[in-house]
């Protein structure tokens, strides 16, 4: 059985959907119980634990043989890296207990970097989480998602208006959430070396003008691109309900994109290219937006 962390999250159901169509059983852990309808619906079991409790998340893995793990990244956090060291060393502990014997880690580009990356550092840890565990430990490292860019759609029929920490014109690797669950479930259902790290990035690099052309494609209107000034960061992102360590931590992030430092490593990974285009993926996700 696969056992798959953050199965109410858009990867997480999407990478149970895809097991479910290859004819797997799986059993989605959630925190919240009121998201297990479309678990159920799907056909997997549903198992409610938090992260934060080893006994629960324990009980949550018995039984399974493999483990999609991620690490929950909201921004609200009061110390987003001792949060996430907590939740690893439970996820390493039910691991043990349980007896699962291959992990798919949901990483980044960039997590090699470690020390000093803001949220990037939170894939690093997950990286080295299993570590001197008897287990087949493969990850993968997705660059920046398409899915991102929908939080800003209330603005862009508002306003006209895509705002965006980047500069306009700055191109970054980026790739479809679908895309990722669908290499995920593949990497659970085969025998592959351990210790493999795969960077994912979709056919092309984008910029905020790319995006903003996107949704303007979709929406038959103009929408204009502008990034926001870096001393409005801190006010934007407490807007959005980020805590103190949560703004830190992603400005420390952002501010490395921004001077291309976060790359893939293309050193001991395999590089894997994507299908899904920006525009596919906008077209797709406004249209079940509007039939939803």
């Amino acid at each position: 059985m696969h056992i798959i962390t953050g199965a109410s999250g858009q990867v997480g159901l999407t990478v149970v959907a895809n097991l479910i169509k290859k004819g797997e059983t799986v059993r989605g852990i959630i925190h919240d119980e009121k998201k297990a309808g479309k678990l159920k619906k799907l056909g997997a079991e549903v198992a409610v634990a938090d992260a934060f409790d080893l006994q629960a998340l324990t009980k949550a893995m018995q039984g399974g043989s493999t483990l999609f793990a991620i690490t929950p990244e909201t921004g609200k956090n009061d110390d987003v890296i001792a949060d996430t060291k907590k939740i690893l060393e439970n996820y390493r502990g039910a691991v043990q207990a349980s007896g699962i014997q291959k992990m798919v880690g949901l990483s980044s580009i960039g997590a090699q970097l470690g020390q000093n990356s803001g949220n990037l550092y939170m894939s690093y840890l997950l990286e080295h989480a299993f570590n001197g565990l008897d287990i087949q430990s493969t990850f993968i490292r997705p660059a920046y998602y398409f899915s991102n860019w929908m939080m800003y759609l209330p603005a862009i029929k508002e306003q006209d208006v895509l705002a965006s920490f980047y500069p306009v014109d700055m191109k970054i690797a980026m790739v479809s959430p679908m895309d990722v669950a669908q290499y995920a479930a593949d990497l659970l259902t085969k025998n592959d070396d351990s210790g493999k790290v795969y960077e994912l990035f979709g056919p092309g690099y984008y910029s905020t003008q790319d995006v903003a052309d996107a949704f303007a494609d979709v929406l038959d209107k103009a929408v204009k691109a502008q990034q926001i000034p870096r001393d409005e960061w801190d006010k934007t992102l407490k807007k959005t309900g980020f805590s103190p360590d949560g703004i830190k931590n992603f400005i420390e992030m952002t501010e490395l994109v921004i001077a291309g430092k976060t790359g893939a490593e293309a050193k001991g990974t395999t590089m894997l290219k994507a299908t899904t285009t920006l525009q596919q993926y906008i077209n797709e996700a406004l249209r079940v937006k509007e039939t939803a």
